[in-house]
């Protein structure tokens, strides 16, 4: 039996941009509007704007809502000041990661989460399963809109629109304020491509106006909107994660490299377990490689070592648009996890040489 995919706000304004339209993560996505290649160029080289409205948004609030998050969190929440965001996972009782996600700090007892599309009802439960102090929580992911205008050139479009001074707006801090005439738009210093830019929370009832006015207003700088496939290829040159691909519910953070989010000064669940594991060592680890022979790696293509030893799995690849080389990430065995090691993705039957870079794969 199909699942009835999720609509998006502006879905209609996609099709009429002529979006190539797919499912994804149970939505209905704007997969590419014209190529991937011409996207991911223009984000990098210029601006432009993403509508992932799908992804989830939870409201935690209360006198309790930072005891919760400490809680279901591995990074450590109370650095975080009003205005700031944080990166951060939720670590499983088994060893995994149930969702990776970015806390804002709204209010000293107001907490926004955002978690990706496909995990919203696993996120929700997972919380709610942990909530024994009774922390509101309200689930706005069907009523609000998120875009994402990223590249070099993002500020000097979306300034025109506001009067907040986004200059002001350091990396992973936001501002709420009016832009575009509509008001209380969360404006966040935060994306997922590593080309600047901003991510910005609208109501669904704001979103076409929004929407209109950025790519009338970015015109004179070219603004194109950008579609999943090209998001794909620029987190992928960063070696962000993307959950599903690199992390999910069986890799620890550790192996993932997370442990920069992972934070034992304080308890979370699971964290026993992983400080044991840090300090035991793990026995894999998720690495950046790039292809020293032609080929383009894909998720689940087999890594072996040069005795032609299977050593790992890759989880994510692609062809870089900026190297014009193959690219990708994938768990390997410990031995193999050191920068300059020689690997073979095994790409239609045959073993094709790379080699393990530290990631990104390009400079910011």
């Amino acid at each position: 039996m199909e699942t009835e995919l999720i609509s998006i706000a502006l879905e209609a304004k996609h099709q009429e941009l002529g979006a190539k339209m797919v499912p994804f993560a149970g939505y209905l996505m704007p997969l590419q509007y014209t190529s991937v290649v011409q996207e991911h160029k223009t984000v990098r080289e210029g601006v432009g704007i993403f509508d992932v409205s799908h992804m989830g948004e939870f409201i935690l609030r209360g006198p309790k809502a930072l005891d919760l998050i400490q809680k279901i969190s591995s990074n450590d929440a109370t650095k975080l000041n009003i205005g700031s965001a944080q990166y951060s996972c939720m670590p499983n009782d088994k060893g995994g990661v149930v969702d990776d996600l970015i806390i804002y700090k709204l209010d000293d007892q107001e907490y926004l989460l955002v978690v990706n599309a496909s995990n919203i009802d696993k996120d929700w439960n997972w919380i709610k399963s942990h909530n024994t102090d009774n922390v509101e929580m309200i689930d706005r992911s069907n009523e609000m809109s998120l875009f994402a205008v990223q590249g070099p050139l993002a500020s000097n479009v979306l300034q025109k629109l506001t009067k907040v001074t986004l200059a002001d707006i350091p990396y992973y801090t936001f501002a709420i304020g009016e832009i575009a005439g509509i008001q209380n738009v969360i404006i966040s210093a935060t994306g997922y491509t590593g080309a600047g830019g901003f991510e910005l929370y609208v109501p669904n009832s704001g979103a076409e106006q929004l929407w209109d006015a950025i790519l009338e207003t970015g015109k004179e700088d070219n603004i194109q909107p950008i579609g999943l496939g090209a998001r794909d290829t620029l987190r992928l040159e960063m070696g962000f994660c993307l959950y599903g691909n690199d992390i999910d519910d069986t890799t620890s953070p550790l192996e993932a490299g997370l442990s920069w989010i992972t934070k034992f000064t304080k308890p979370f669940i699971n964290s026993e377990a992983l400080q044991k594991q840090k300090a035991e060592g793990v026995t894999r680890r998720l690495v950046g490689f790039e292809m020293i022979e032609k080929g383009i790696p894909r998720a689940g293509y087999i890594i072996y070592n040069e005795n032609d030893d299977l050593i790992g799995k890759v989880t994510s690849g692609s062809q870089s648009p900026i190297l014009e080389k193959g690219i990708g990430l994938g768990y390997v065995t410990i031995p193999h996890a050191k920068a300059d090691s020689t690997i073979f993705i095994e790409i239609r039957n045959k073993r094709i040489k790379a080699v393990v870079k530290k990631t990104p794969f390009i400079k910011k």
